[in-house]
């Protein structure tokens, strides 16, 4: 078994990795395609020369193989064992006696083992300079892990566990890294939505509008925040759905890697499950600047599609195994950020202090006490806090946005 332990050592012998599985899409299979070299097109672009080197995009049409080819891990995973398909409604949904009950069951299923396809597609441009981009496309696999189950409140933490298979079919791994976690809060009224410059504001609601709804918020995996937003489940037979409201988000690595001609993502999405696991869809609208901009203006549109497909092997025990190590000291991380929104109705966050990630000084600490070293929790704690601070800007500061 080889796990990432240390965080240093780590980023000395697999940066590229580590860097790639940072992103929404981090690393997975080939993303090559099997294409048609033969249709030709004729664009506004192109001066009306014939593209003999073309394929079909959905939603486009012809397009040039470079722009139709998608873009994503360049990594080659192992092969998996993907898990019999299950009959919908699932028995726990089924079963509960009520919506409340319902809506429980069907989040609680997203914990398991996972293959995880990600998938997004810009559909269109909102200004004339506007072209056409490849779309992405990616896959790992990771364990999602139920971390608390409090009736009203609900956790779950994703961990990637990855295998790579090189071209002469060795397979290495598993890596195994902490991903994103989702909170769930049943008739939450205290919501906090992302503003756009890394900074994050309460909003409130009344417990008449909230009452029925589930507010989901994502976190970094560094345990920052990431994005909130607020939504309900529906159950109407074998479908069970949770759409959310419009709201804001950041923008993924995949996205501000390449681009900065936008700063916000603008969208809804929702979750479904399905028999093979369950499926993340969004619907994205790519707004230039936050609340500051008096007047929205709007670069395009995206929509993305996540599927959780749940699998049989590889075993992703290590997953597990790293997080029964390092959850003590994950527990004082978010309990300082609990801290954080308590105490601001806004707040921004330094991306970099002096260089350095806020996800280096934690992936750092965690790696310490996985490979063996006592944990503290007068020290842990001490540490999270202090390492938050830092990154939080200061009234008269303005955060920083370099990655």
């Amino acid at each position: 078994m080889s796990v990432i332990i240390n965080f240093q050592n780590a980023m000395n012998h697999y940066s590229p990795i580590i860097i790639i599985f940072l992103s929404l899409g981090f690393t997975g299979c080939q993303t090559t395609s099997e294409l048609s070299l033969n249709s030709e097109v004729k664009t506004a672009n192109s001066n009306d020369e014939t593209l003999t080197d073309s394929s079909y995009l959905f939603g486009w049409g012809e397009l040039p193989m470079k722009t139709a080819t998608p873009r994503g891990g360049s990594s080659k995973g192992s092969n998996v064992v993907l898990a019999p398909k299950r009959s919908l409604p699932l028995p726990s949904i089924a079963a509960a006696s009520n919506s409340f009950e319902k809506d429980r069951a069907a989040i609680l299923s997203l914990a398991g083992d996972y293959k995880v396809g990600f998938h997004f597609l810009e559909t269109l441009g909102l200004f004339k300079e506007h072209e056409s981009a490849p779309p992405y496309h990616s896959w790992a696999t990771e364990k999602v892990i139920v971390v608390e189950d409090e009736d009203t409140s609900i956790s779950l933490q994703h961990i990637l566990a990855m295998y790579f298979q090189d071209e002469a079919g060795t397979v290495t791994g598993p890596m195994v890294m902490k991903h994103w976690r989702q909170d769930w809060a049943y008739q939450d009224t205290d919501i906090y939505s992302y503003r756009g410059a890394n900074t994050w504001a309460r909003d409130t609601r009344s417990i008449n509008d909230a009452k029925g709804g589930w507010a989901q918020s994502v976190w970094q995996v560094d345990d920052s925040p990431r994005y909130e937003a607020f939504g309900r489940w529906t159950h109407n037979g074998n479908r069970s759905m949770w759409t959310s409201e419009q709201g804001w988000r950041p923008l993924p690595r995949r996205e501000y890697s390449i681009r900065d001609d936008y700063s916000v993502m603008e969208g809804f999405h929702r979750i479904l499950i399905t028999p093979e696991g369950w499926f993340h869809e969004q619907n994205n609208w790519k707004r230039v600047a936050g609340d500051t901009e008096p007047t929205p203006s709007y670069m395009g549109h995206e929509i993305g599609i996540s599927r959780y497909e749940l699998i049989d092997s590889p075993s992703l025990e290590a997953a597990s195994e790293y997080w029964e190590k390092t959850s003590p000291y994950w527990t004082e991380v978010r309990s300082a950020w609990v801290s954080v929104l308590a105490s601001n109705e806004r707040f921004s966050i330094h991306q970099k202090v002096d260089g350095k990630s806020q996800y280096e000084h934690h992936f750092e600490y965690a790696g310490k006490i996985d490979e063996g070293a006592p944990f503290s929790q007068a020290d842990a704690s001490g540490f999270a806090r202090d390492t938050i601070q830092q990154y939080i800007a200061k009234d008269s500061e303005k955060a920083t946005e370099g990655y």
